[in-house]
Order: structure tokens, then sequence, then C-alpha cells
């Protein structure tokens, strides 16, 4: 079997690798349901009332980290397309190395971890929209942590987390990191091996028994390997996330992306950083475990597209209103205008 089709046979046996719009065709199904039993296109919306488009698409990260109290947030300044005095000067202040990523922005279009002076002055040449500075965060433990409140109720609860496994080498002591990643499927798929910031670390040979990261950046499409840790929910967890949540104005559905010194530290909400807050479209990301069974896959994204329709209902009776469909037509249109920008490179 020659190397093309081992790669098509290997993506069409494991789901993981499914592009969004194949796996998600059936699931567009029960979307329609919903849709017809809120009575509203644009019913998610009322979800996280504080959040543009309930955070379904097209939210500004910067107006989200607006919403979450200072001290649960990395350092960050938003800067302008081409701004390069305004990015060198936050360089000065969040040093190097710090992660640069649009300010509106998803699966991982854009987001680069920038060490040097150079790959700065390089990616502000390059992105063709505003984009965000932050501090990178040492924390070791890099988790997705989905979590529900249901207006109305007093309390919330976790029903997913993810913790990502960068994509990484075990160095053999004679082999180059680029010998090593071509050992590995998950590399061959989803890592750009031409791309300049892997052209020098590509060239390295680690040490015998050494672990090096090669995508530093913790999403999927760029070889992260996400591991089921739903498990790790405790009583504990569960209340340290609605204590998180009610400082969060409005925010009702969704995910936190976080780094933490670990699960211990995080049931006390201390050691710890927000990485990236997700709404109404966020996934619920330990279904993308390798080996986890599609059936149940699409029984969790359903039951959490349920769970959302119950969070915006219960907003709606309280008197939230859905975008109007002339509103969500428009948002849509601004978000694909916006998208032709975004992956111009």
């Amino acid at each position: 079997m020659n190397s093309g089709l081992s790669k098509f046979w290997y993506k069409l046996t494991h789901w993981e690798y499914w592009p969004f719009g194949v796996l998600y065709f059936p699931v567009y199904f029960y979307f329609t349901w919903l849709i017809i039993r809120c009575r509203s296109f644009f019913f998610f919306t009322a979800a996280n009332p504080k959040i543009d488009f309930g955070g379904m698409l097209g939210e500004r990260k910067k107006e989200i980290f607006d919403l979450i109290p200072q001290h649960y947030l990395p350092q960050f300044s938003l800067i302008s397309a081409g701004d390069l005095g305004a990015a060198d000067k936050a360089a000065k202040t969040l040093k190097f190395p710090l992660i640069c990523k649009p300010d509106i922005g998803e699966r991982g279009n854009l987001v680069e971890v920038i060490d040097s002076t150079d790959a700065l002055n390089n990616y502000v040449s390059k992105c063709p929209v505003p984009f965000l500075m932050q501090e990178f965060v040492e924390y070791p433990i890099e988790l997705g942590v989905f979590y529900i409140k249901i207006p109305g109720q007093e309390k919330g609860r976790i029903t997913s987390i993810v913790q990502k496994d960068f994509l990484h080498v075990i160095g053999d002591g004679t082999s180059c990191i680029k010998k090593l990643l071509e050992q590995s499927t998950r590399a061959i798929l989803q890592l750009d091996f031409d791309h300049p910031r892997f052209t020098e670390k590509l060239k390295t040979v680690p040490q015998k028994g050494e672990k090096v990261v090669v995508e530093p950046i913790g999403n999927h499409c760029r070889g992260t390997q996400f591991m089921d840790q739903t498990r790790q929910i405790t009583p504990a967890l569960n209340e340290a996330f609605n204590t998180l949540a009610d400082e969060i104005e409005g925010f009702y559905f969704g995910r936190f992306d976080l780094r933490c010194a670990s699960f211990a530290d995080l049931e006390r909400l201390e050691n710890f950083k927000i990485l990236e807050l997700n709404g109404a479209g966020a996934e619920p990301g330990h279904i993308y475990q390798p080996g986890f069974s599609l059936w149940k896959g699409y029984q969790s994204i359903l039951w959490h597209l349920n769970q959302l329709a119950k969070v915006s209902r219960a907003n709606h009776k309280k008197g939230v209103k859905y975008w109007t469909f002339r509103e969500g037509i428009t948002k849509m249109q601004a978000i694909k205008a916006y998208n032709r920008i975004a992956q111009k490179k």
C-alpha cells in the first residue's frame, strides 16, 4: 500500500481525523430539530448573553477576556494588524516566549509561539487581522474543561475534561527530530514539515530518552493528542468551577481552555490560568481521544447540543432575546468575510 493510500485509509478508519463537515453532517439534522423546538434559527445566541453570538462563531477573545477576573488570565495585549511598534512594546512587557493568535479565530489558524524579535516581526508582517499577544503560561497540564449551568438553577457542573498531549518525540540518541516524526502517523498527517518555525528544530538530534515537544500549540489539528480525563471530575472540582463561572457575568455554557500545575491546585482555583473561554460553539474535547467510540462521540455531541438548547430556552424565558434571522445572517456574512481575510497567509 503506497503512503498516500495508507494515510487515506488511516484517516478513514480513525474518525478523529474526519473533516468537521463530514463528522458533523448527521448532527445537522438534530440541530434542525432544536431550531424547530426553540422556534429560532439562532436560539444559541441566548446561551451566553454577554458573549457575541453566544460564542458560537466570530466572537472576540479580547471581549471575552474582559468578562473574566484578570487574576485568572495570563497577561495579554491586543495589537492592531500590522502595528509593529505596539507589538514590540508589548513584547518587552510579556517577554519571550509568548503566544500570538487572532482576536477572532478558531482551530489554531495563525496561532504561534513566538520566541524572538525576528519571529515577532515576521508574524506581524503576515497576520492580516488584529491579534492578541499573550504571556506563555508555563504550567505543565493543559486542559479543556466543559461547564454547563442551567439558568435558574443554583449550581452547574463539569461535563467533560480533556487533557492535551502535545506532539512530541522521544530521542534515541542518533536520529534527528524529523526522522523521529516520520515514524509517527499523527505527525505525518498533521504537521507542516515545511513551516519555517520547524526549520532548525527538525535537524536537532535529541539525547536518548529526551522528550522534545515539537508543536506547543494545544490544538487537535496541530497534532495534539486529546486524552479523556472526565474521570477527574470531583465534587470539589465542580464546586471550584461553580465559583469560577459565577464570577463571569452571563456565562452558562462552554469550555475553559486552561493550564494548571495539578488537578489538586485546580480544585482550589490556584496555580492556573485561563487561556481561552469558548461559548456555544465549544466541543466536549474528550471525545477525540484515540479509540473513543464514534457512537459515544455522537451521543456526547448531541447531549451537549440538547443542553445548549435548554440553557438558551431558560435564558429566553428570563427575557434574553434570540437574535433575529436578519441579525444572524448578517453576522454569518461578516464571519465569512473576515475568514477570507484571516486565511490569507
